[in-house]
C-alpha cells in the first residue's frame, strides 16, 4: 500500500449545404486546445438534417454524438430559430462549438446555435421545444439512449416532432424504444442510416428514473454512490476503482486530486478515511460531477471539492500543491487520454508527489511512465495493475 501524507509520499459559419460543414475535424487528443482537421458530418446526422429541413419549428434541440453540424445548418436556415446542441461532456461540447466557429466564415446566422454542456436537459422545462433531433449510434450505450429519448420526449411540445436516426441500416432496437413513446412512427431507410419521425400527441404516463444509488464499503466505512447513464461506471462500483482505493493509505492533512473521477467513488472513499485530508475531483462529464455532488451530500463529506474540467488546467494556486494524483483512465483513444491525465498530474503534483493509475493494460505504462516520473513501478493488483511514479524534485 502506498501512502499520501501532508508532507510527503511513501512507498465558419455554416451554409445550408451539408458539405460546407464537412471541412474540418478536431483531433481529440485531450491534451490542450483542439487541432482542426478535415471532418465530414456523420451520415446519420446528415440524414436528420435532410428531414428536419422540411419540418416546422423554431425552438430546436440537437443531441449529437458527433459535432452537431445540424445545429449550425438549422440556425442558418431559420432566422427566428433558437437552436441548442446539448452535450453531457464538456470536451465534446467545446469541440462542437469550436467547429462551428471555425466554419463560420461566409454566412452569419441571425441567432447562432448554443452549445451547452449539462447533466440534465439544458433548457427550461417551462418552455418545451418544437423539434428535437437525436442521433443514436448502433454501438451506443442502451440505457443512456433510453434516458436521452425519454428526456427529449418530456421536453417536446404537444404537436412537436422528434426525429431520431441511427447508423444501423437494419435497426430494430431504436424503433422498439420509440414505439414506447408513440406507436405512430414514420420510417425512412437509407444505405447508411435508418431514420424515424414521430409527433408527440400526449405526455408519457410513466417517467422512468435511470439513476441508481448503491452502497459500498471502504475499510470500516459504508458509503453511498450515485450513478447515471453516460457516467463510468453506471449501476456498479468499478473494480478498477476498488483496486485504486485499496492501494492508497491516507495520512492527515494530505492533499489529493482524482483526475477523471467518474461517479467519485475513489475521491469519496479516501476523503471519508480522514476528515483532515482534502480531495479535488475533476471530470469532463457533467453527469459525473452531478453524481459526485449528490454522493458528497449523502455521505456528509466536507473535504471533497468537485469541478467540471476537460482540459486539465487548474487554478494557479492549485498547481504543484497535491501530494498524490489518482487516475483510472479509459482504454480507448490509444492511450491519448491516459497521457492527458498524466500531463494534468504533472501540473498538479508538487515535487516528490506521487501519481497512481489503475489499468488492465500495463505495458504502455512500463514503456512510457519514466518519461515523466522517477521511481516508476507497475505491480499487479488482482486482475489489474497499479502504475506509479514520483514527480522529480
Amino acid at each position: 500500500m502506498l501512502a499520501a501524507s501532508g508532507d510527503g509520499l511513501s512507498t465558419k459559419r455554416p451554409s445550408l449545404r451539408l458539405n460546407k460543414l464537412s471541412k474540418i475535424k478536431t483531433d481529440e487528443t485531450m491534451t490542450g486546445e483542439p487541432t482542426i482537421k478535415p471532418l465530414a458530418i456523420r451520415p446519420a446526422e446528415a440524414r436528420l438534417c435532410e428531414v428536419a429541413a422540411k419540418l416546422p419549428g423554431n425552438s430546436i434541440a440537437v443531441i449529437s454524438v458527433g459535432r452537431a453540424q445540424s445545429a449550425g445548418i438549422l440556425a442558418a436556415a431559420r432566422a427566428k430559430a433558437n437552436v441548442t446542441a446539448w452535450y453531457l461532456d464538456e470536451f465534446r461540447c467545446k469541440l462542437a462549438a469550436e467547429l462551428f466557429e471555425k466554419t463560420n466564415v461566409s454566412e452569419t446566422p441571425i441567432n447562432p446555435p448554443q452549445f451547452k454542456c449539462d447533466a440534465n436537459w439544458p433548457l427550461p422545462s417551462s418552455d418545451p421545444v418544437d423539434l428535437v433531433l437525436i442521433e443514436q449510434p448502433k454501438t451506443g450505450e442502451a440505457e443512456l439512449g433510453r434516458d436521452l429519448l425519454q428526456t427529449a420526449w418530456q421536453n417536446l411540445k404537444i404537436g412537436g416532432a422528434l426525429v431520431a436516426a441511427t447508423d444501423n441500416a437494419k435497426d430494430k432496437w431504436l424503433l422498439d424504444q420509440l414505439q414506447a413513446l408513440n406507436k405512430f412512427i414514420k420510417t425512412r431507410k437509407f444505405d447508411d442510416a435508418t431514420l424515424y419521425y414521430l409527433i408527440k400527441q400526449k405526455p408519457l404516463k410513466r417517467i422512468r428514473d435511470y439513476s441508481c444509488q448503491l452502497t459500498f464499503r471502504d475499510e470500516e466505512n459504508m458509503l453511498q454512490l450515485v450513478t447515471r447513464p453516460g457516467v463510468f461506471a453506471h449501476r456498479k462500483l468499478d473494480t478498477g476503482a476498488r483496486q485504486l482505493m485499496n492501494a492508497v493509505e491516507v495520512f492527515p492533512e494530505s492533499r489529493m486530486i482524482e483526475i477523471g473521477c467518474g461517479t467519485g467513488a475513489v475521491a469519496m472513499a479516501l476523503a471519508k478515511r480522514d476528515p483532515t485530508a482534502r480531495v479535488l475531483a475533476i471530470d469532463s462529464n457533467a453527469r459525473a460531477i452531478d453524481c459526485l455532488e449528490e454522493g458528497i451530500r449523502l455521505n456528509e463529506l466536507s473535504n471533497v471539492d468537485v469541478r467540471l474540467n476537460h482540459d486539465g488546467i487548474l487554478n494557479d494556486y492549485e498547481n504543484g500543491q497535491f501530494g498524490m494524483a489518482l487516475c483510472n483512465p479509459p482504454y480507448y483513444a490509444d492511450f491519448r487520454i491516459a497521457q492527458h491525465f498524466i500531463e494534468t498530474a504533472i501540473r498538479a503534483l508538487r515535487p516528490g508527489g506521487r501519481i497512481m493509475l489503475v489499468t488492465r493494460k500495463p505495458q504502455w505504462y512500463r514503456d512510457n511512465l519514466e518519461q515523466w516520473f522517477d521511481e516508476c513501478e507497475v505491480f499487479e493488483s488482482r486482475r489489474y495493475h497499479i502504475a506509479t511514479g514520483i514527480k522529480p524534485e
